[in-house]
């Protein structure tokens, strides 16, 4: 790591106003990534994280209003922008949602989300900024519900609000007992979704 300073010392990047600058905002969340692989969850803060993306700590607030909320955009990046599989039936959806995050977890860069969960137990920035990602997810897999159901694949009174927070709940539980075997992503769809699939006519 370079101590230059002074003259020696290398330019801040700058933001170009209320629009990201893509650059600016890869290298911010390069550096919390690599922070967070150093130091853990706790290594990263938003004056180390200005520090090493060499940009300026108003830039980091603007984008993201606490630690919480970045160190959420560091896993978001890495889990991509996963876009539900709806070819075929509600377990199916469910099975590829489970296999998607099983993989991503089973990597290096998917730990985060573990160390996210453990973090917001200790750190209400952390824990608030999980919870908005969880309603998001949760908001995301309930539609998918209430498209199965008006497809007519779900038995009557189905809740999908509580069916969506069992499918969250059963991916999370997996990943904190570090047991996601992408393998089993079917039979886990078919415990967690098959009892509330409507009898064929």
């Amino acid at each position: 790591m370079s101590n230059n300073t002074g003259l020696c010392a290398k330019p801040q990047r700058r933001s170009i106003g209320a629009r990201r600058n893509p650059a600016t905002e890869a290298a911010i969340l390069d550096a919390a990534a690599a922070l967070v692989a150093e130091k853990g969850a706790r290594g990263l803060t938003m004056e180390a994280v200005a520090k090493r993306a060499r940009a300026g700590k108003a830039t980091l607030y603007k984008w993201w209003p606490n630690r919480g909320a970045l160190i959420v955009a560091v896993y978001e990046r890495a889990k991509g922008g996963y876009v539900y599989e709806e070819g075929g039936s509600l377990i199916d959806t469910v099975a590829a949602f489970y296999r998607h995050l099983f993989s991503l977890w089973a990597r290096p860069e998917g730990g985060l989300f573990a160390l996210i969960i453990a973090e917001a137990q200790y750190d209400a920035d952390v824990a608030e900024a999980l919870e908005g990602y969880r309603l998001e997810r949760l908001a995301a897999t309930t539609a998918v519900i209430e498209r199965a159901r008006a497809r007519g694949e779900l038995a009557p009174g189905v809740d999908s609000r509580r069916l969506a927070e069992t499918v969250v709940a059963m991916a999370w539980m997996r990943l904190l007992t570090r047991r996601f075997d992408p393998a089993e992503a079917d039979d886990l769809a078919h415990a967690v979704v098959g009892g509330w699939i409507a009898a064929p006519a």
